[in-house]
């Protein structure tokens, strides 16, 4: 069990709040305890009381492997493979916990260090569909025009909707400089189309800014938290107050999360008190997880803008900030991750990873399967792609307002109509139940209902099993 001191031990494996996958492969979905190698019970071990449910496994598996008439088929590690997925998909929990083949826990291990090799997305399957929940900034998938909600038919002319989602994910990834066409589906749009991509080695740039044309505005972008974002966001705060800018725009959209302490200390530069998340075991047992002290931001005013594809450490960020009274919330509701998985590592250098706790945002509100609602709903057209820091270098005032991304227009307008709404503000009834509003941000919250949520809520997981590619 992860103590509560405010670094964690260097020597343990990191924790992640990682909700999708990123499509240069590797599975990082929810949040990534840290653990230590002892398990439950030593390697080989039956408990007496299971014995004859691993005897019915024997009975299956020799069957099989005596009587099914494709020979080909029977390979005892894709049957010890199957046999194992089923087992962690039997407890309900699809999408979070999962099985981890070698291959995606070596990826999965890469994420961590910033760089990654495939096309740059992530992805997610969701009722027998592998959907495109964002492309990274600067990766092919992004300049190839993949967008959200995108469905992937085909990779390289065959069929892919009735395959596992590591399996589609394995046809995506390859080498660098190697090609690989996706046939894709667009729902907003009821278009097919291909497109061909060349894989890269693709470096994540979590932390991006930049002053919106004709404003005295930043816009903060934060892709993904990947080791070292705390410390490149303290840079980019500094530098936006030695601008003297009046204002920051905090977009986390298609933010898939990363590492659980990377996201309690990026809360930490904006929040001067109080605590980042709370943690509920399976007991029932409430573990608050505090702000640590020295924020870089405690007082300029804040806008945040969340989406669909905002999820696990972008989320716990953003409810921080909603229950604080810290930053109104703009955009559309986040994903909805809200588990803690723990990896136990296997022999063969597979893993499972298990949901050991659930976070809860400081109020107490209940994210898993239900996600964040914005304070302000604004939908981004269709056809709308959201701006990019990097993009806006060479803008002007006028193209910003024409744009397209509304969801960031309306958060500039409110920071230039009502900077004191989105300033530093005394913590409020957030979260307490419907119709209740209160502190700066009351008049924002008004616009859409309450979720009354309580720490005893439970809810069945959907459907919806995630991985990179």
């Amino acid at each position: 069990m992860r103590t509560m001191n405010p670094e964690p031990n260097p020597g343990r494996p990191p924790r992640w709040v990682f909700r999708l996958g990123l499509l240069v492969l590797g599975f990082t979905a929810g949040v990534l305890a840290a653990c230590s190698a002892a398990a439950l019970l030593p390697a080989g071990a039956i408990p007496t009381d299971a014995l004859p449910d691993f005897r019915l496994i024997a009975e299956a598996w020799n069957t099989v492997e005596a009587h099914y008439v494709d020979r080909q088929d029977v390979v005892p590690q894709r049957l010890t493979y199957g046999a194992i997925r089923g087992l962690v998909e039997a407890l309900g929990d699809t999408g979070h916990s999962r099985f981890l083949t070698p291959e995606a826990r070596q990826i999965q291990d890469e994420v961590a260090t910033g760089e990654l090799e495939g096309i740059g997305a992530q992805v997610q399957k969701k009722a027998d569909q592998v959907v495109i929940v964002a492309p990274l900034d600067n990766s092919p998938a992004q300049r190839a025009g993949l967008r959200p909600g995108d469905v992937i038919l085909k990779v390289d002319g065959e069929p892919v909707t009735d395959l596992p989602l590591d399996q589609v994910v394995a046809r995506i990834v390859g080498p660098a400089h190697t090609p690989v066409t996706l046939t894709l589906f667009t729902p907003a749009t009821d278009q097919t189309r291909e497109v061909a991509i060349v894989r890269a080695r693709v470096a994540l740039h979590s932390v991006s800014w930049q002053r919106l044309p004709g404003t005295a505005v930043a816009h903060l972008r934060i892709a993904s938290f990947t080791k070292g974002v705390s410390r490149d966001l303290r840079q980019a705060l500094a530098q936006i107050q030695q601008a003297g800018l009046t204002g920051v725009i905090l977009d986390l959209r298609n933010d898939p999360g990363g590492l659980f302490r990377e996201a309690i200390s990026t809360a930490s530069q904006f929040l001067g008190h109080g605590n980042v998340v709370l943690e509920k075991n399976a007991a029932g047992r409430i573990t608050p997880v505090p702000v640590r002290p020295g924020g870089a931001a405690l007082r300029i005013p804040l806008v945040t803008l969340i989406n669909a594809g905002t999820a696990s450490a972008a989320e716990i960020v953003a409810g921080a900030l909603a229950d604080a009274d810290r930053a109104v919330l703009v955009g559309q509701t986040t994903f909805g991750t809200g588990t803690i998985l723990q990896p136990f590592p296997l022999s063969d250098g597979s893993s499972l990873l298990l949901a050991t706790q659930e976070w809860l945002t400081p109020a107490g509100r209940v994210i898993w399967h239900h996600g964040i609602a914005p304070d302000v709903s604004v939908p981004l057209p269709p056809r709308a792609t959201p701006l990019r820091p990097m993009l806006e270098r060479d803008m002007t005032a006028a193209a910003l307002r024409t744009s397209g991304d509304v969801q960031l227009l309306r958060a500039l307008d409110i920071l230039q109509r009502a900077p004191a709404v989105a300033s530093a503000a005394p913590r409020s009834t957030r979260g307490q139940g419907p119709g209740v509003a209160g502190g700066r941000t009351a008049r924002w919250r008004s616009e859409r209902p309450q979720r009354a949520c309580s720490l005893a809520m439970t809810v069945r997981p959907d459907r919806v099993e995630r991985g990179p590619v």
